[in-house]
């Protein structure tokens, strides 16, 4: 662990007031709706078929324009990054922003909305939206499994971001993610997962850390476990896709009955990838927020984004000693009603919190 790096991992993501979010917590059904969830022929049940992507969309005009566009963080496409430059006389906090749909639709645009970004430069906060492989992408590279390729495009660029740290007067202990819905499961990862850093490398950029200091995300899936998910959520049908796991028309199986069957199968995956299962006691304070409230163990309208998934990692955090703050129409006694607040807060603090 790089000793200049908080030993505690945070990750932020920017949440709206409540009327806000409701709007977008809909914006996220769309964005994260599974795809391949009915059976849709034999040849889709192989482990590692994945969907294709959804079709790009469009860039807002972003008002002011990233100080570095398109920059660079690998050799792939899709392995950029929009850089904003806070004006700042010291080395400047950063927000570190992973965009959702699921892994499979969206860019780094999508859902750093200019209210939260002009927040973040108006209180001297830099900020990185970054763009990353979809599943299908990562499949057609030969990762396995398909989620290894996100998750891990998301860390290369925040060790590219904190080798930039001079460049751009960025503060490296003084990092947060944040992100809805895919983007925020990827930023639990991240704050969740053992520092990535590999100290021996050749490569300077693989010897940065893969620490934050924050997280705070909008709409997160806590777990990537099908029995789990289904214990919390009955009508769960998310995940199967981050695997590589598809429908069997044979079977008359939806993806997510394969996903469930597979199980045992890919364990393995599930402990490396799924944010609950990688929470220890020296992992930073995470900020979950749910534009509805929890009903734990019961079906639920959006069950992609249901605050049981909330409900469930704030107990294992407990159990460990993270703060984790979770927020949702019922909450009660809050402290932070917006993650932007939130986000400000942490890293904005006199002392690294």
């Amino acid at each position: 662990m790089n000793s200049n790096i908080p030993s505690r991992r945070i990750i932020c993501n920017f949440v709206a007031p409540a009327m806000a979010i409701s709007i977008s917590s809909l914006a996220l059904v769309a964005a994260d709706a599974p795809q391949g969830s009915k059976p849709s022929g034999p040849a889709q049940s192989q482990l590692g078929s994945t969907p294709a992507p959804k079709p790009p969309q469009s860039e807002p005009e972003y008002k002011p324009a990233p100080t570095h566009a398109n920059v660079a963080y690998g050799s792939h496409p899709k392995q950029v990054i929009h850089f904003w430059k806070a004006d700042s006389a010291k080395p400047a906090p950063l927000l570190f922003f992973v965009h959702g749909g699921g892994w499979q639709g969206g860019n780094r645009s999508s859902g750093l909305y200019p209210a939260l970004l002009n927040e973040m430069l108006s209180k001297g906060i830099s900020v990185v939206s970054v763009e990353y492989r979809f599943v299908a992408e990562a499949t057609a590279d030969g990762v396995v499994p398909p989620v290894k390729g996100p998750l891990h495009d998301a860390a290369r660029a925040l060790q590219f971001v904190r080798s930039k740290a001079v460049e751009w007067n960025i503060d490296k202990q003084r990092i947060a993610a944040s992100g809805g819905s895919a983007g925020a499961c990827t930023s639990l990862w991240l704050a969740f997962h053992d520092d990535l850093a590999d100290v021996h490398s050749p490569d300077p950029i693989a010897r940065e850390s893969t620490r934050l200091l924050c997280a705070a995300v909008n709409g997160a899936q806590t777990s990537l476990d099908p029995a789990q998910m289904k214990e919390w959520i009955p009508n769960s049908r998310y995940g199967a896709h981050a695997f590589g796991i598809t429908a069997d028309s044979v079977k008359k199986n939806t993806s997510f009955d394969e996903f469930l069957s597979k199980r045992e199968s890919i364990l393995p995956w599930i402990a490396e990838y799924s944010p609950y299962a990688l929470v220890s006691r020296d992992d930073p304070a995470i900020y979950l927020f749910y534009g509805t409230a929890p009903a734990l163990g019961q079906e639920e309208k959006d069950p992609t984004h249901s605050a049981n998934f909330g409900v469930g990692l704030q107990e294992r955090c407990k159990a460990v000693g993270v703060p984790c703050e979770l927020v949702h129409p019922s909450s009660q006694n809050v402290v932070h009603a917006k993650i932007s607040d939130y986000l400000v807060a942490k890293l904005t603090a006199a002392v690294p919190q």
